[in-house]
């Protein structure tokens, strides 16, 4: 049967209709094939943002919904990713000040717990490695630090304390507490160790008073003799005698004032050392025989000896005599009538040992460590019978500005024993 004209319209309609759906469903797989690329292209990305690579591939997102949801998450994440950065620098200099600061810093959150403890503050309250995220009043075992803390979290206002280490009284610390108000409540405890500096101002406060002892003895003699003379100028022979005792007085505050003035050239470093070879035997002998009067009055035996490898030393001659005078001046004054005295020299382990011996009382062992200070009072058994005071003070300096050391200990026969050690070559 023959197709009819309208029939084979229809058909023609049909076919161009299967062709057509058949394109749109490769045209739709096509594109959907696509769209999953993208979005696996996006869950990578994804995926390595979560694993804190933030580098972009900088993928081609497109133009469409998608494409604009997926371009404003990118730039959110990156953005996000730049204050971390930021975030992490500033809190890795912090970490760096904190970590280099003398002053101990600790900080605690509003339920007390500390969040940051720096390595001062750790030292200083002897806390351990664990301590942070764990209560405050648990960590630190100081009472006043704990009440103070307690009274800034509850808002109080900012405090200052006085206190002293825990387990250790000698040092002494100035705690200041403010509470945190921004971001939560907590608080900052912020301690400055004072100790030298409390320990600076005893000295400067006994050094004033020192000195104004040392003058005052002297002046009150030299007004009281000298009125005396104004009251009798006639006596002449409490007139020879007074003079001499102000011009003995008065001799006495030039030494003071001259031993003061060269103790602060050293402290100052201002004196210079000129070395050269120098005779230790003739340097010794010569010391001795200037006291010999006085260790004679006191019926005292003064021994040099010199071993052969000691005789000569490249020094300065003039700083090494001063620091020899004033230990045998020493000696000689703190050893009892008819005690011996022992100076030696030699060379031990390549350096040079001079030692300066008496048969006195010794010293206490709470002084041995002091006895270098400046008018320092030992005990009554060598309550010092004369001079400025400042004597041992110059020696330690002197020695020191020669490249040694000096040390002083009690020998096991009784008396003291000090020792001055140099070196025998010096770098050029």
């Amino acid at each position: 049967m023959p197709l009819t004209s309208s029939t084979m319209l229809l058909l023609g309609v049909a076919a161009g209709a299967a062709l057509a759906v058949a394109v749109i469903a490769i045209i739709s797989q096509a594109r959907a094939r696509r769209e999953a690329t993208r979005v696996e292209a996006l869950l990578a990305v994804a995926r390595r943002y979560v694993l804190g690579d933030l580098s972009r591939p900088a993928p081609h997102y497109g133009d469409d919904d998608l494409g604009r949801v997926a371009r404003s998450l990118d730039q959110a994440v990156q953005e996000l990713g730049r204050r971390i950065d930021s975030l992490a620098r500033d809190r890795a200099r912090m970490e760096a000040i904190l970590a280099s600061m003398i002053e101990g810093v600790l900080v605690v959150d509003e339920q007390g717990r500390l969040q940051l403890v720096n390595n001062a503050a750790r030292r200083i309250l002897k806390l351990e490695k664990g301590a942070l995220d764990h209560s405050y009043v648990e960590a630190i075992r100081h009472p006043g630090i704990v009440e103070h803390l307690g009274r800034a979290l509850a808002g109080g206002d900012p405090s200052v304390l006085e206190l002293s280490v825990t387990r250790d009284t000698t040092r002494t610390l100035v705690a200041q507490i403010a509470p945190v108000v921004a971001a939560g409540r907590g608080a900052v405890l912020v301690m400055h160790d004072i100790t030298d500096l409390r320990k600076a101002d005893s000295i400067r406060r006994d050094f004033v008073a020192n000195v104004s002892h040392e003058l005052r003895t002297p002046l009150t003699a030299i007004k009281g003799y000298a009125e005396a003379l104004l009251d009798d100028p006639d006596d002449r022979e409490a007139h020879d005698r007074f003079l001499e005792i102000i011009h003995r007085q008065a001799e006495r505050m030039e030494r003071l004032v001259k031993d003061l003035l060269r103790l602060a050239r050293l402290e100052a470093g201002q004196e210079t050392v000129d070395r050269a070879p120098c005779d230790i035997a003739a340097l010794l002998r010569s010391i001795v025989g200037d006291f010999e009067t006085m260790s004679t009055a006191k019926r005292q035996t003064v021994a040099v000896t010199v071993a052969p490898e000691a005789a000569e030393l490249n020094t300065d001659a003039a700083k090494l005599h001063d620091v020899v005078r004033n230990l045998v001046e020493n000696a000689v004054n703190y050893t009892p009538d008819g005690g011996d005295i022992s100076v030696t020299a030699a060379v031990v382990g390549g350096r040079f040992h001079l030692g300066v011996a008496d048969t006195g009382h010794g010293i206490a062992p709470d002084d041995l460590g002091r006895v270098f200070e400046r008018f320092y009072r030992v005990d009554k058994s060598r309550a010092r019978p004369g001079g400025t005071g400042l004597g041992l003070s110059i020696v330690k300096h002197l020695v020191q500005v020669l490249d040694g050391e000096v040390v002083v200990e009690n020998q096991a026969t009784g008396g003291a024993l000090f020792t001055v050690i140099l070196p025998i070559e010096h770098d050029r």
